[in-house]
């Protein structure tokens, strides 16, 4: 059984879907996959569904959807083993898959892979990081609940997706590849404009393209923001990337 979260959550055994209907069944097989192998405890999966008011029936209500889960995974996959993928212990329930069977768990795994070969062989990096992205479908559990493991699972995949593109653009720009990132670098810095690190590789991108004056302006105008949203100036290393471009260092091309 594969489990996707990154987008709309995806259930699907030898490649045929598994419906998952009910944002309350959504979230509990969000839950599951997020700790896939190792045990939920029930109090945090009735936090997870029901907040800071469960109903004093909420356990029996999560062991009638937990129920219900194992009947889908049964019926919808056509086979009746995989009943037993959601199994029960006195520690809670836990999905008895390998966490390779969850994409944000592959996510993360080439992620780390690629930073420890960034800095000796980028067109590696650049090919794990291009599958590790690749995964994505849209935003992290897109159409599971606001309960707070999904929010914070959200929050830190978000995190990591940012850090992926920025790890993904360092070793595009090491490869000579300036002109190319160009248009890229210019989409992320508008989407997320406080984001620093995207504003120097693009700075960087347009400098090696021939485009000084737009890499000073990129510069300029991120300060501006960052005073106006934030009260901060830009960090040491973004203000050394824009002195370079000043006086056209030798080392940034």
């Amino acid at each position: 059984m594969q489990i996707s979260l990154l987008g709309p959550l995806e259930v699907s055994e030898d490649g045929r879907p598994v419906r998952v209907p009910g944002e309350k069944l959504r979230s509990i097989v969000a839950v599951l996959s997020l700790n896939a192998g190792r045990p939920v405890p029930r109090s945090e999966l009735i936090d997870e569904l029901w907040d800071e008011e469960p109903p004093r029936s909420a356990e029996n209500s999560l062991h009638g959807h937990i129920a219900r889960l194992r009947r889908l995974l049964a019926v919808g996959a056509g086979k009746g083993r995989l009943r037993d993928t959601v199994q029960t212990s006195a520690a809670g329930y836990a999905l008895a898959l390998p966490q390779e069977a969850v994409d944000a768990f592959r996510f993360e795994r080439l992620v780390a892979e690629a930073e420890t070969v960034q800095g000796t062989q980028p067109a590696r990096a650049v090919e794990l990081l291009t599958g590790a992205l690749g995964l994505w479908r849209g935003p992290a559990l897109l159409d599971t609940g606001q309960g707070l493991s999904c929010r914070m699972a959200y929050t830190r995949l978000e995190g990591v997706r940012l850090t992926a593109y920025e790890h993904l653009f360092d070793a595009r720009l090491r490869l000579g590849q300036h002109r190319a990132v160009v248009a890229e670098l210019e989409q992320l810095h508008a989407r997320y404009p406080l984001r620093e690190h995207f504003c120097e590789q693009l700075i960087t991108a347009l400098y090696r393209s021939g485009r000084q004056a737009e890499a000073l302006d990129t510069y300029h105008r991120t300060r501006r923001r960052l005073a106006d949203s934030l009260g901060l100036e830009p960090c040491r290393s973004l203000r050394t990337r824009f002195e370079e471009v000043l006086r056209q260092d030798p080392s940034l091309m």
